[in-house]
């Protein structure tokens, strides 16, 4: 399974296992998530999208989390977990360049209790995936010194 689209993957430090997420102004709850262009690595894309669409520009790829096909549009997304060493708020806006310079809001949604009802199905379906991903290895259980701090 060859992927076309890069997820990037950020949790917090809150107690218990949050994830980052936004708010599209027109599409809902979002996890960030973008194409993969020609001559990037899934791990570069991440991080390029992570950058462009919260303004996170200092932040590495810890581990790939592999790959789910959406079932949707012929994307395969290729999942990666993230960490930034910036002390990041519980939440914020950030206007993107592309994306017709919309502006997102920033949240830290709770693993356990995520905003299904605000998601697109495609979303849904890709929170489950990574939530059963991040719970085989771990992080909804406890937490370590991959996770991000917030202020």
């Amino acid at each position: 399974m060859s992927p076309n689209k890069a997820c990037p993957v950020i949790l917090s430090s809150i107690p218990g296992t949050h994830i980052l997420l936004f708010r599209h102004p027109s599409a809902g709850a979002q996890l960030v998530k973008g194409t993969i262009e020609k001559g990037e690595t899934p791990a570069q894309a991440a991080l390029r999208e992570l950058s462009e669409e919260s303004g996170i520009a200092a932040a590495s790829v810890v581990s790939d989390m592999g790959c789910w096909d959406a079932g949707h549009l012929d994307q395969i997304w290729s999942f990666q977990l993230c960490f930034t060493p910036a002390l990041l708020p519980r939440q914020w806006t950030h206007q993107t360049l592309d994306d017709h310079c919309h502006t997102f809001s920033f949240f830290w949604a709770p693993l356990d209790n995520l905003p299904f009802a605000d998601c697109h199905p495609v979303f849904r379906r890709a929170l489950r995936f990574l939530t059963a991903r991040l719970t085989a290895q771990g992080y909804a259980l406890a937490h370590d010194q991959s996770k991000n701090h917030l202020g």
